[in-house]
């Protein structure tokens, strides 16, 4: 099978939204006025993001899941992707469940594959994203990391930490119970793009990041651009996983739960900050949007980040953010 025939059997669909999709030298999208064009990519490398032999229908999910994160960041409504893969061969074994979890997820957020380009070498899938703001008489509604204020409310989305809980056991780490790590593998290998949260949160989120790399380093992004700092209080070392109990805490440490809340990464959950008169709103949002959100903090003109635990005791550690050359 050719690179053509790869691309037309794979990844040629109509386009709706778009003026020209694939089979061009370029995609031609269509941009509403009063509106910004928002653009993000990211890449998945084998070795570094997954482990040899993935599910190729998870990996397609995950590699438009994970760029859809960062429109829902941004409170962008997806428009369409690009799709740049290195195949070490041209397998149907591989690339078709890999079209069908890519293609889903691009169905269901109405995200129309537009383009890309094809390549022999190793395995490696990079998305470019695009997405629209509305923006009227100069004044974007986009989210930014820059806006939090002393006083406001920090918020997260859904569940922290269990993708890393995941991963730890896959790496032997620790033994989780078959229900606690069907639910970890999901959130793992199967991440919800919080897009329509993001929509909603438009005019009532003061800043917003995706949080990719850790909680704490990625509030710590937000905490930078806006020139504040932030007390973060959680009620429980699991608070935030959606496995944590007794089931858990019989297999993994409190401490390994906390750094996994803290610093696991890969859960691309949403934090976020609104003024405190905004709290109906925010729950409002989380209802139509149908998004669990917990208020875990506030910010402070004091920079750096002040967490304590259920008492009110500082908590204290070394939790670091991934970062893929530090």
């Amino acid at each position: 099978m050719g690179e053509f025939d790869l691309i037309a059997r794979y990844f040629r669909h109509p386009v709706r939204r778009a003026a020209l999709g694939v089979g061009d030298d370029c995609a031609l999208l269509r941009i509403a006025s009063g509106h910004q064009l928002a653009v993000s990519s990211d890449m998945l490398v084998q070795g570094r993001h997954f482990l040899e032999g993935a599910d190729p229908r998870d990996l397609g999910h995950k590699a438009l899941a994970v760029n859809l994160s960062d429109l829902a960041a941004c409170g962008a409504q997806p428009l369409a992707f690009t799709l740049a893969l290195a195949l070490p061969a041209a397998d149907p074994l591989w690339l078709e469940p890999f079209a069908q979890g890519l293609l889903a997820l691009a169905r269901a957020h109405e995200c129309e594959l537009v383009g890309g380009d094809t390549t022999a070498g190793p395995l490696n899938i990079c998305i470019t994203v695009f997405g629209e703001v509305p923006a009227a008489d100069g004044a974007s509604q986009a989210l930014l990391r820059s806006g939090a204020r002393p006083g406001d409310d920090i918020y997260v989305s859904g569940t922290l930490g269990d993708a890393r809980l995941a991963l730890e056991s896959l790496r032997g780490q620790w033994t989780l119970p078959s229900a606690l790590l069907d639910v970890a593998t999901r959130r793992l290998h199967q991440p919800t793009p919080r897009v329509a949260l993001g929509m909603a949160l438009r005019g009532l989120a003061s800043a917003a990041i995706d949080i990719s790399d850790g909680l704490l380093g990625d509030l710590g992004h937000v905490l930078e651009a806006s020139g504040v700092g932030a007390r973060v209080q959680l009620a429980a070392p699991g608070q935030l996983l959606a496995c944590g109990g007794e089931a858990l805490d019989a297999c993994v440490p409190q401490s390994h739960q906390l750094a996994c809340v803290l610093a696991g990464g890969d859960d691309y959950e949403l934090a976020f900050t609104a003024a405190p008169g905004q709290r109906d709103a925010v729950a409002a949002a989380a209802r139509t949007s149908a998004t669990p959100v917990t208020r875990i903090g506030r910010i402070e003109s004091e920079p750096d980040i002040r967490l304590l635990g259920a008492l009110g005791e500082p908590l204290r550690g070394d939790w670091r953010s991934f970062d893929h050359f530090s």
